[in-house]
């Protein structure tokens, strides 16, 4: 049966709290339009109502413009659970904890690395080891590792690797306090252990991009960034360790269903209360899970710095490779926020969304008070990225949350199969954008056309109010897993 959309506006939907049994609140869904006919063709709909059986959930289930069919919630799916009488579910965090993108400015303009695309990409592709069960430099004993799962970012800045202002330009500061290594199984620790400060694969990157259009002249500025400004956009996450702790917590969740009397429509939402052995257990190893991704992304960065350097003889200060910001995806955060008037402790589950917090919010980091946290959505490699700025509204309306990238409108499989007798590699340098991959089937399946277009998706949180444009970025290089 087809779900009942109602519409809010012109780009809010809602599916009524009527439209199955058990369902504790309504869906809301933020698209336009043209989106929507993308995403009536999954069944990431259902995933949306199916959410919003959660015991403890608050307001709605959420979902953004960017969503797409996933393991339990919808990717872009986000739920908000009361701490005292909610569930924590790892379907509704995904596999790839902290799955997070960083954006690095620079000095450089356009006019300065066009004709050395090809070397420095050549250089990173050599230095960042990328690919299905890519082996990373950093090799960590035990102790170090547990170490490194406690105190995430941290761990690689104290050993040489950034500066304490990178874990001012992160979220969270890189680290989750509450992370406990013994909640980790050893099947996770040894697939974790030579893959920290490595890119991995699917829709993971590294890209130098140029600033192609400023939207918001103050933001730009406070974020160091002027038309034809060079960045580079890191995308990656928790690798197999991140994923191993989701599978395993998977199989402790579908137990703790029948244990705790828990009816849902989906197993794929297996859950536990946030304040059982489960749901605790759970939290502490996801945490260790998102602070490992964190350290990922900043040795990737450090690296991409030295690459930057060495292949252009500048020194650091001259090339100003600054962290704009890092966020998180696929996580969940206990955070404060006004629900019916009074303010809640809550446990805010964003699978493939982004926190965006607003304007002198306590979290917002001080150098960006006065605009709001910045919000990095990436694109397809062939058409743009975007910066964004959180708002109020999403604090009201989202959890402080956003949509996370351009989304998935064909699967892997589909891809491939669209990309028959077509090189990726040739398409792609013809519009100017020159890209290493580990394999030539994984640019098939991460081809322009298998996404959304994120300037569609932006404009859709950019009219809602849920986020804000500052900038958009083209892409000039690429490395891929």
């Amino acid at each position: 049966m087809a779900v009942p959309l109602k519409k809010i506006d012109d780009y809010r939907w809602e599916i009524p709290i009527s439209y199955k049994e058990g369902m504790r609140v309504p869906g809301i869904i933020y698209t336009d339009e043209a989106l929507l006919k993308m995403i009536v063709a999954d069944q990431s709909i259902e995933q949306v109502a199916n959410g919003a059986f959660l015991p403890g959930i608050l307001k709605a289930s959420l979902a953004m413009p960017d969503m797409h069919f996933g393991y339990g919630l919808p990717i872009g799916g986000v739920v908000a659970t009361d701490i005292n009488e909610g569930v924590v579910s790892p379907g509704g965090t995904g596999y790839d904890i902290n799955c997070g993108v960083r954006l690095v400015r620079s000095n450089l303009l356009l006019k300065d690395i066009k004709d050395r695309i090809k070397e420095l990409v050549n250089n990173l592709y050599s230095e960042i080891p990328s690919g299905v069960g890519s082996k990373g430099k950093i090799n960590l004993s035990r102790q170090e590792e547990m170490e490194l799962l406690i105190k995430g970012a941290r761990w690689a800045v104290e050993r040489g690797h950034g500066t304490k202002e990178d874990l001012e330009h992160t979220e969270a500061g890189g680290c989750l306090s509450g992370a406990d290594p013994d909640k980790v199984s050893d099947r996770a620790y040894e697939r974790g252990k030579r893959q920290s400060g490595t890119l991995g694969s699917g829709n993971h990157f590294l890209e130098i991009q140029y600033v192609d259009e400023i939207y918001d002249k103050k933001a730009a500025s406070i974020m160091d960034i002027e038309k034809g400004s060079i960045t580079v956009m890191i995308h990656s996450g928790s690798r197999g360790f991140g994923h191993q702790v989701c599978t395993d917590y998977l199989e402790v969740m579908e137990t703790a269903i029948d244990k705790y009397g828990i009816k849902l429509p989906d197993r794929q939402l297996a859950c536990a209360p946030i304040n059982s052995p489960e749901g605790q257990d759970y939290l502490s190893a996801m945490r260790a899970a998102a602070n490992y991704a964190w350290a990922n992304r900043q040795f990737l960065m450090v690296w991409t710095r030295d690459v930057f350097m060495k292949t252009l003889s500048l020194s650091s200060k001259d090339l100003g490779m600054d962290l704009i910001y890092d966020v998180a995806h696929n996580i969940v955060k206990i955070e404060d926020h006004i629900v019916n008037g009074k303010k809640k402790k809550v446990a805010v589950h964003r699978k493939g969304a982004t926190r965006a917090f607003p304007p002198e919010h306590p979290e917002t980091p001080s150098v960006y008070k006065e605009i709001g946290q910045p919000v990095i959505i990436p694109g397809d490699m062939g058409r743009a990225s975007y910066i964004l700025v959180g708002t109020q509204r999403a604090m009201d309306e989202t959890f402080g949350s956003t949509c996370h990238g351009a989304g998935r409108c064909l699967s892997r499989h589909a891809a491939i199969k669209a990309t028959k007798g077509r090189a990726i590699h040739r398409e792609l340098e013809e519009k100017g954008i020159y890209c290493r991959a580990a394999g030539r089937e994984t640019l098939r399946e991460e081809f322009p056309e298998a996404y959304k277009d994120v300037t569609e998706v932006v404009n859709v949180v950019h009219n809602a109010g849920i986020s804000k444009k500052v900038a958009r970025l083209k892409p000039l290089g690429v490395i891929k897993g």
